[in-house]
């Protein structure tokens, strides 16, 4: 492996195809004969539902509606739990979870066939603070006794008897949203039966490997019946590692023996695939006179949504990046993944990283105020440097630049003269 890409002006080996209107993406994909698929989604967030498609059935040009008894082999997929169903039995958790799957001969009459389906709710009660979600006594939005996926705990030192001992404290909550990934290209995908029958899907994906299993699990057949065919894809930011349309396409394509496709609208796709997981976060840090960090205390309280998919991975990362670059010796990290009727939340760039410095570096700057020091003079204290322990114990020996950084930032900002004292001057 070559690495000597760092600081070269490179072309994208996708770029020129892309930037001049070649590329093909899955909606620009036709087949001859190929029909149109329309999801069904739940507008309730957590409801027992009934439907009846006998009128949607009769319009003309519907050639198929597929629900629950329709999946051939597993009604579930998920990343790291099953938790997700392909289309959903008699329970939805969350606003847009599928529930049926028109296959037409045209999208307007599967949008006309998607009105025609009738849906009776049974609602229950819908749980959207993760903290009331976290419970003994909550709801259930899975089968269990609790909504808590993982729990992740980090301990270093003496917290107790450390926080004793420091000069000045702050402690503050903050919480931080949901996000979207707002790629620029909606889902959207096609698939056909070829002549030995492999089924075909055509998708933007970020996992076509575990898409294949995924699709073959729901279908019941061998991985190696099932192709996954990545065109180009316009965006994904994490939030193509979820399946979302891959096994209808693939059921309605084996199912019919014809080409379907499907494509999402903005508004679907915002309600289709995961989010960036909001986090409540605690904390309490304390510091010396001297402008030492002696000590951190957080909990993190993750919204997972409705469905579980890199829940563990995330809130484990937002625990592990909870004390951010700084040398703290007594820590003490809960970090928690919480069900709720929520979107489900999922991969997005930072996995975890990018929600925590919003709380631990307004600490330093509080922390800084307090101690009447610049937050330039604050940071480089308590930095990590080459030989720093960090708080899960790992030792930093090679390439710790922070301080470089940090500098360079002081060079062209001018921190510690705007800043003089703690407080803006």
């Amino acid at each position: 492996m070559k690495l000597d890409v760092v600081g070269r002006s490179l072309i994208r080996v996708d770029g020129l195809s892309k930037v001049t209107g070649k590329a093909i993406y899955p909606q620009d994909i036709y087949m001859e004969g190929m029909l149109y698929g329309k999801t069904l989604r739940s507008t309730k967030p957590h409801a027992y539902f009934k439907l009846d498609i006998t009128e949607a059935l009769k319009i003309d040009g519907v050639v198929k509606i597929l629900t629950a008894e329709d999946v051939p082999g597993h009604n579930s997929h998920g990343v790291l739990f099953k938790d997700h169903e392909v289309l959903c039995n008699k329970k939805v958790r969350r606003v847009g979870d599928p529930m049926a799957f028109v296959v037409a001969e045209s999208e307007k009459i599967g949008d006309e066939a998607l009105k025609a389906i009738k849906v009776e709710y049974e609602e229950l009660e819908a749980l959207f603070d993760p903290s009331e979600a976290m419970k003994e006594t909550a709801p259930q939005i899975h089968e269990g006794n609790s909504n808590i996926v993982y729990h992740y705990k980090l301990r270093k030192g003496n917290i107790e008897e450390a926080f004793k001992e420091c000069h000045v404290l702050v402690e503050n909550e903050y919480f931080v949203p949901m996000v979207d990934h707002a790629f620029l290209q909606p889902e959207a995908g096609i698939a056909y039966m070829e002549e030995d029958g492999t089924v075909v899907v055509a998708v933007a994906t970020q996992y076509p490997h575990f898409d294949q299993i995924e699709v073959a699990e729901a279908l019941g057949i061998p991985t190696e019946r099932i192709k996954i065919i990545n065109p180009a894809v316009g965006g994904a930011f994490g939030g193509r590692e979820d399946i979302t349309m891959q096994i209808h396409l693939a059921m309605a394509a084996k199912i019919t023996g014809k080409p379907v496709k499907a494509i999402y609208s903005r508004e679907e796709s915002f309600e289709a695939h995961s989010k960036r997981h909001s986090v409540k976060m605690k904390y309490k840090t304390g510091a010396t006179k001297e402008g030492k960090l002696l000590a951190m205390e957080a909990t993190l309280i993750g919204d997972t949504g409705a469905y579980a998919s890199w829940a563990i991975n995330v809130m484990r990362k937002s625990g592990v990046h909870a004390t951010g670059p700084y040398e703290i010796p007594n820590v003490k990290v809960d970090s928690y993944s919480i069900y709720t009727n929520n979107p489900f939340a999922g991969a997005m760039r930072g996995f975890g990283a990018a929600q925590v410095p919003i709380a631990y570096e307004q600490q330093m700057d509080m922390l800084a105020e307090k101690l009447n020091i610049d937050p330039v003079t604050f940071r480089l204290k308590n930095i990590f440097r080459v030989g720093s322990e960090t708080a899960t114990g790992q030792l930093l020996d090679e390439s710790v630049p922070l301080d470089r950084c940090i500098e360079e930032v002081e060079k062209n900002m001018n921190f510690i003269e705007r800043f003089k004292g703690g407080v803006a001057q």
